[in-house]
């Protein structure tokens, strides 16, 4: 199974990327919390933000760490204790690995930070997997996310969702309803008034303005007749579409213009490429949220492998 230590461009966009062998003092948020800047509705459940701002929980690290039958464990889901076995395997075959060279110095801070961050991982997986067992999901087998897509959700989030089939079953399973939230969508245009493709010239002289072709006006653009002068505005509508108007005078000079309708704007819909990408990144945006909520009700973490941001914990460096 292949267990991704960044994001897939292999940069540590988000404040909860794991650490390197270099210093990292980065404010980081509970396992790819995301500020929750608006509410989230799904299955009628709403996540949005209590009076006073958003709240940033990290559960206390009170889980034993060690249980009858598991022995060592890294934490706690549901319940269940979480072999630390795991944990070790992934350290041994990252070291034993390409990225090696980029690896922490073992025993250091940034080394132990590297255990917290994948224990998140580890128990993000293991918290979806039960999850989607509960609701009789099956696994999904998909691609890896994209940048994008990776830095969206979070590193751990990213990790877990590239690592597991399940976490990829719970997602596709809790975003199936949700949809582009009405701020992030374009502008309608205003209905009930009319515009008309519209090219328009005023000439000094009428014999000029009257020998003039739809080749000598000035192209307008889509404009409301209201936009322009009155003495051609008036005249437009009396006239069909793509036939010359004019000359009409008034102080200006001598009016000449030609109208087409407007063109229709293409319609949005699932098939358009900026509708389905907004509506993924709100999937993601969803998924984050819920993965916090459920992760801070069904989580405990044990002494020592507290998430890597928690100011708590003595190797979380960040000051403020």
């Amino acid at each position: 199974m292949n267990h991704t230590l960044a994001d897939p461009a292999g940069h540590r966009h988000e404040d909860n990327a794991p650490p390197t062998g270099h210093h990292h003092d980065g404010h980081t948020p509970l396992a790819g919390q995301h500020d929750r800047d608006a509410s989230v509705s799904l299955g009628g459940h709403r996540l949005s933000d209590p009076p006073g701002g958003p709240v940033r929980e990290r559960p206390p690290a009170t889980g034993a760490a060690t249980a009858p039958g598991a022995g060592a464990v890294i934490g706690w889901v549901g319940g269940r204790p979480i072999s630390r076995e795991p944990l070790e395997r992934r350290v041994r075959e990252l070291r034993d690995g390409p990225l090696n060279a980029a690896l922490p110095v073992p025993g250091s801070s940034e080394d132990r930070q590297l255990a917290r961050w994948l224990t998140q991982v580890i128990l993000t997986e293991a918290l979806c997997e039960a999850e989607a067992a509960a609701r009789g999901l099956t696994p999904v087998e998909t691609g890896q996310l994209d940048p994008t897509a990776a830095v969206e959700l979070g590193s751990i989030n990213a990790a877990a969702y590239n690592g597991s089939p399940w976490v990829r079953a719970l997602f596709e399973h809790v975003t199936a309803t949700v949809e582009v939230p009405p701020e992030w969508r374009s502008p309608v245009p205003a209905q009930g008034v009319a515009r008309r493709d519209v090219r328009h010239r005023v000439f000094a002289d009428r014999a000029d303005a009257a020998a003039a072709t739809a080749d000598d006006l000035e192209p307008l653009g889509a404009v409301t007749l209201g936009s322009l002068p009155k003495a051609i505005a008036d005249a437009i509508p009396r006239r069909p579409y793509g036939t010359l108007i004019g000359p009409v005078e008034d102080a200006l000079g001598w009016h000449v213009a030609v109208a087409h309708p407007e063109p229709t704007p293409p319609t949005r819909s699932p098939s358009n490429p900026g509708t389905v990408s907004r509506r993924d990144a709100a999937r993601r945006r969803m998924f984050a949220r819920w993965l916090d909520e459920l992760r801070a009700a069904k989580v405990e973490l044990v002494p020592g492998l507290e998430h890597p941001g928690d100011p708590r914990q003595p190797d979380n460096h960040h000051k403020h």
